[in-house]
């Protein structure tokens, strides 16, 4: 069976997150039931990470055997379709080796996060920033931002059940910067 490795971005919002829960919108479900649509059958597909209710992706990458080989235009044309009205979009298709496994090969993961601090509630982005309604300071948040980096151990976040090998993290880049009205903080 071919294996496709699938970067994806979507708009957490509606969602539950990436994993799959009887009952729960998620992803990675509307994922299986686009491929289910394309191919008759309701494969695994496996995340890299698996984001909490409500987080977006810009780049999330994902792995699925297909029961044929498909050309990666079909696939990537049909999941877009399938998953519709899903705000998901599958950006780009691979064809790669069954030893490519999107969460054990990954080597590293880069988050955003986005402070708007200001007196007046987001309109527009209200799903997509965190809501602050008083003044930060960014100089001392761009000074405390070296205390991150290096190796952590990270039990205290680990939800029950974890499934990583280790709590051991090791953060190389912690950037804090103003944008506007936002302080946006790029791990």
């Amino acid at each position: 069976m071919p294996r496709y490795r699938l970067t994806l971005e979507y708009d957490g919002t509606p969602f539950l997150g990436w994993q799959m829960q009887a009952g729960c919108p998620s992803v990675q479900g509307r994922l299986v039931d686009a491929i289910e649509k394309l191919t008759g059958t309701r494969p695994e597909v496996r995340g890299a990470g698996r984001t909490d209710s409500g987080v977006h992706a810009l780049g999330q990458v994902a792995h699925v055997d297909l029961p044929k080989a498909y050309p990666l235009h079909v696939v990537r044309e049909a999941l877009n379709y399938h998953v519709r009205p899903a705000p998901i979009a599958v950006l780009n298709v691979e064809e790669v080796p069954e030893t490519f496994d999107a969460r054990f090969s990954a080597i590293k993961r880069h988050y955003l996060f986005r402070i708007l601090a200001r007196r007046a509630p987001p309109a527009l982005e209200k799903n997509r920033v965190w809501w602050v309604p008083q003044a930060l300071d960014v100089e001392r948040l761009k000074a405390a931002a070296p205390r991150f980096l290096g190796r952590h151990d990270f039990t205290t976040f680990r939800a029950a059940g974890c499934q990583a090998k280790s709590p051991i993290k090791t953060l190389d880049r912690f950037d804090v910067s103003q944008v506007g009205e936002e302080i946006h903080i790029y791990v």
